[in-house]
C-alpha cells in the first residue's frame, strides 16, 4: 500500500477548484502539479492551493516521474487526448464527466488505460453523496421492497463556462452536462441492472441566444428488472441549484433532497460566495449549505479514488461506467430526434450526441 498518492490536476477552472479542495481533505493525497493553458490563471490557481509545480501544457505535467495520478477537469472535447496521453505516461486517471464526445473516443480511452495497466476512474460524485448513499442503503436493504420507480432531478439557470454552451466542444446541452449524473445514479442505485430502452424529450426554452443545445430534458429509462427511471434536467430554473432524488418500491418510498434538508434559507440582493455555485446564482432566495462539497460527495469521491491507487483496488465508478452512460446519452438524443423509444444496446458512429437530435 502506498503511503502517499501524488496528484496532478489537468485543468484549473471551476471543477478543478472543487477537486483541489477535496484532495486537500484527503490525508493520503499530495497535490503536486496543475496545468492550464493560461499562465495567469494557472499561476493564481497554484498559489491559491499551494501547488508547487505549474504548467501550460498537459504533456509537460505528465513528464513528472513522481506523479501517480492525474485528475482531468477540462472541456469535454479534450478528455480523449488527455486521457490517452496520461495512460501512455503511466499515470492513473480520474476523469470528470461526461466521459468524452463519442463512443469511439470512449473505447480508445478504455483500451489505452487497459493496455498501460492504469486505472480509469469516472468522477460521478452522486455515487458518494452521503444522502444518496443512505438512499441506496435503504433500497438495497429491502426497506422499500422491490424498486419500481427512481427519479433524479438536477436544475439550475445554466452552466458557468462558455464551453458548455458550445456544442462543438461539449457534444450536447443539459442532457449531456447533467443527464450523465442521473444515468449513472440510476445504474448505481440498481446495482448495474441492464437498461432495456431509452425515451427522451428535449427542447431549447430559455437560451436560444447562447446555444443550439437542449436546456431542458426528460429522459425515461426502462430496466430489465421492471424498474423505470426518470431524469429531469434543466438549465432554466432560477434561484440556485435544485438536486433531489426519489425511490419508490413495492413496500415504501423515500425522498432525498441534497440541498433543502440541511440548509439555511437565505435571501440576498447581492449574492454571496458559494462552494459549488457562482455568486450570481445566489441572488434572491437560495439555500446555503454547511460543507456543500462534502454533501455532494466530492470529498468522499476523491478519497475513494486516491485509496484505489494506494491500495491497488478497483474504483467504485469506472471508465466502463462512463462509456455506458455515454451510450445512453446518445440513445436519449436519438430518441428526442425521432420521437420514439430507442432500444439498447445502441450503436452509432455519430461524432457528438447532439448530432442525433439537431444534425449540423
Amino acid at each position: 500500500m502506498a503511503e502517499t498518492v501524488r496528484v496532478g490536476l489537468i485543468g484549473s477552472g471551476f471543477v478543478s477548484s472543487i477537486h483541489a479542495r477535496a484532495l486537500k481533505q484527503c490525508p493520503q493525497a499530495e497535490l503536486m502539479a496543475v496545468c492550464s493553458p493560461t499562465v495567469e490563471h494557472v499561476d493564481r490557481f497554484a498559489a491559491q492551493f499551494q501547488i508547487p509545480h505549474r504548467f501550460t501544457d498537459h504533456r509537460r505535467l505528465l513528464e513528472m516521474d513522481e506523479l501517480d495520478l492525474v485528475v482531468i477537469g477540462t472541456p469535454n472535447h479534450l478528455h480523449c487526448e488527455q486521457t490517452c496521453d496520461a495512460a501512455a505516461a503511466g499515470k492513473h486517471v480520474v476523469l470528470e464527466k461526461p466521459m468524452c464526445l463519442n463512443l469511439t473516443e470512449a473505447d480508445r480511452m478504455i483500451e489505452a488505460c487497459r493496455r498501460a495497466g492504469v486505472k480509469l476512474m469516472y468522477a460521478e460524485e452522486l455515487c458518494f453523496a452521503p444522502k444518496y448513499v443512505r438512499l441506496k442503503q435503504l433500497l438495497d436493504s429491502g426497506a422499500l421492497g422491490e424498486p419500481t420507480l427512481i427519479k433524479q432531478s438536477e436544475k439550475h439557470d445554466g452552466p458557468h463556462a462558455d464551453h458548455f454552451w458550445d456544442v462543438d466542444r461539449s457534444g450536447g446541452g443539459v442532457a449531456m452536462d447533467m443527464g450523465c449524473h442521473a444515468i449513472q445514479f440510476f445504474r448505481w442505485m440498481l446495482n448495474g441492472a441492464a437498461i432495456r430502452s431509452v425515451y427522451a424529450q428535449m427542447s431549447t426554452q430559455a437560451h436560444r441566444d447562447r446555444t443550439r443545445g437542449d436546456d431542458n430534458a426528460l429522459i425515461i429509462l426502462e430496466f430489465e428488472n421492471g424498474c423505470v427511471a426518470l431524469a429531469e434536467e434543466s438549465w432554466t430554473k432560477l434561484g440556485g441549484m435544485d438536486d433531489r432524488a426519489e425511490a419508490y418500491g413495492s413496500k415504501g418510498v423515500a425522498y432525498a433532497d441534497l440541498l433543502h434538508g440541511n440548509s439555511i434559507e437565505v435571501y440576498s440582493a447581492e449574492g454571496y460566495d458559494y462552494a459549488v455555485e457562482k455568486a450570481a446564482t445566489t441572488k434572491g432566495w437560495s439555500f446555503a449549505i454547511y460543507e456543500e462539497e462534502w454533501n455532494y460527495g466530492f470529498w468522499q469521491e476523491m478519497q475513494d479514488f486516491v485509496d484505489c491507487v494506494a491500495r491497488d483496488r478497483p474504483p467504485r465508478v469506472t471508465g466502463e461506467d462512463g462509456r455506458a452512460v455515454l451510450e445512453i446519452i446518445f440513445a436519449a438524443y436519438a430518441s428526442a430526434g425521432c420521437g420514439r423509444k430507442i432500444e439498447l444496446p445502441f450503436r452509432t458512429d455519430a461524432a457528438k450526441p447532439i448530432d442525433l437530435w439537431k444534425p449540423p
